[in-house]
């Protein structure tokens, strides 16, 4: 069978290069068709390209108005050979750093794999008339996508194959790069949803004309970039990867307070620091808390409904041990829900105020900070729908944060520095209107709604984190 093949090649003042390019790449006899895309390049090279796609019939080109980023221009060419039905792409620069020959051996190697990579690290003198100074760089930037993203190959070249038959395109739209960090960004994408990558070696001399287009500032914004995502993949992993399943969202459910902007937000530097500290509050105390909570009220195989879940960090392993049903109204955090836990056998798309769900349904329900985003009159309609989906002698698990706990603390400080220091009035979590005042308030909101009070935990032993809030609902009279 024969494959499409489309072969992509951004371009910035290459008009050294394109017609020798050409002429190579056609000599080569793939079957294959070929693109370059040009930013307005101010030597000339559109219009070289335009006699080019004229002489040759399978060469065409795009032209763009300005220079966009080498990232973008990627993506456009991912977006092409998926629009135009293509089973193979090929990237590569112009400059003859990516030798036209090398191509049969990377079309070979994706034969084996999702992405076939060409290689600068695998042989030694691969770098023939590079600068002391140049290879100290290239060499600095292989060793940290390599210990901050856990990526061994050389992650930073535009050499690739992509079998885009094995590819699911919403994997690129994850992408956000669009300069140079596109490289190593699209393949942590990658390998985080799956994909398997194939490394051939090849030789990778110095630009044959002209200079090379990284410069220092592009290559220092690069390592900005790369540092966040790392930090990023420590402390919300499941945004790297795409959603499991299709999920069945009720386009009738409308939600006041809109969540998904919350859970959808591109984080700032301050909403970034907040969410470390949030991640290391979850994966120390809450999630080993919750675990706690969940062993001492019920059995093994329990089904429960964590109501209002989030994007379910706390829940990763939990489903080995229970049946959950996750719920929340927000379909952008039920996204997330899904990437991080992909073992959920049950995901809804619910309004708490009328949850879809049959009486006594459920041995248990819990959740961990929503009761506090809503008033006392919306916090009782809740719990009326929690008693009723829970079986006589369920329980109910609240995680509610007290109005005196360290993380609320926490956020006042960060919200204080941010505001008086940095002039910044951004808020980095929804506001908490209904914080817990202690012991006899949560046995109030319980009795109102059926539920009697088992066990109130808030103390020491967890940091003063959150009050863990536990009910039953009682039994029947012939029971």
């Amino acid at each position: 069978m024969t494959h499409k093949i489309l072969i992509f090649i951004p371009t910035y003042e290459e008009r050294e290069n394109v017609s020798r390019m050409c002429r190579e790449l056609s000599a080569l006899d793939l079957d294959a068709d070929i693109v370059f895309l040009d930013d307005n390049s101010p030597d000339g090279t559109g219009d070289i390209l335009d006699s080019l796609a004229a002489e040759y019939e399978r060469v065409d080109v795009i032209h763009r108005e300005g220079k966009l980023g080498i990232g973008s221009a990627h993506q456009r060419g991912v977006a092409l050979a998926y629009d135009g039905g293509y089973d193979v792409l090929v990237t590569m620069d112009c400059d003859f750093t990516h030798s036209p020959s090398d191509i049969p051996r990377l079309l070979e190697a994706a034969k084996e794999a999702e992405v076939a990579v060409g290689s600068r690290y695998m042989n030694k003198n691969s770098l023939p008339g590079w600068s002391p100074f140049r290879r100290f760089l290239t060499n600095l930037g292989h060793f940290l996508t390599s210990a901050l993203l856990g990526l061994p190959q050389d992650a930073s070249g535009a050499f690739r194959v992509y079998n885009l038959n094995a590819i699911r395109r919403g994997i690129f739209e994850l992408v956000t790069a669009e300069s140079y960090s596109f490289f190593f960004e699209s393949l942590f994408m990658l390998v985080n949803n799956g994909c398997s990558i194939k490394e051939i070696p090849i030789v990778l001399p110095a630009r044959t004309y002209g200079d090379s287009k990284l410069t220092f500032t592009e290559a220092a914004r690069s390592a900005k970039y790369l540092f966040t995502l790392s930090l990023e993949n420590l402390t919300t992993p499941e945004r790297f990867r795409l959603c499991p399943r299709r999920l069945e969202i009720n386009p009738n459910i409308v939600c006041e307070q809109d969540w998904d902007p919350y859970w959808r937000r591109k984080q700032s530097t301050g909403a970034f620091v907040y969410e470390i500290v949030a991640a290391t509050y979850r994966k120390l105390f809450i999630k080993r808390n919750l675990k706690a909570a969940l062993v001492r009220n019920f059995k093994p195989g329990a089904k429960l409904l964590h109501a209002g879940c989030g994007s379910g960090h706390v829940d990763m392993g939990l489903h080995e041990t229970y049946d959950i049903t996750a719920a929340d109204i927000s379909p952008a955090a039920l996204e997330l829900y899904a990437r991080s836990n992909p073992d959920a056998a049950h995901i809804a798309h619910a309004d708490l105020f009328s949850p879809p769900f049959p009486d006594g349904e459920f041995d248990g329900v819990y959740n961990l900070g929503v009761m506090e985003h809503f008033t006392p009159e919306e916090i009782g309609r809740i719990l009326a729908e929690f008693y009723r989906v829970v079986r006589p002698g369920g329980k109910i698990v609240l995680f509610w944060p007290h109005e005196k706990a360290s993380s609320v603390m926490t956020l006042r400080a960060a919200h204080f520095v941010m505001e008086h220091f940095f002039k910044k009035t951004e808020r980095l979590h929804p506001p908490e209107i209904s914080l817990l005042s202690g012991r006899e308030q949560a046995e109030e909101f319980l009795s109102d709604a059926g539920f009697s009070s088992v066990k109130y935990d808030f103390g020491p032993k967890d940091l003063f984190i959150q009050a863990v809030v536990t009910g039953s609902k009682p039994m029947r009279e012939d029971e």
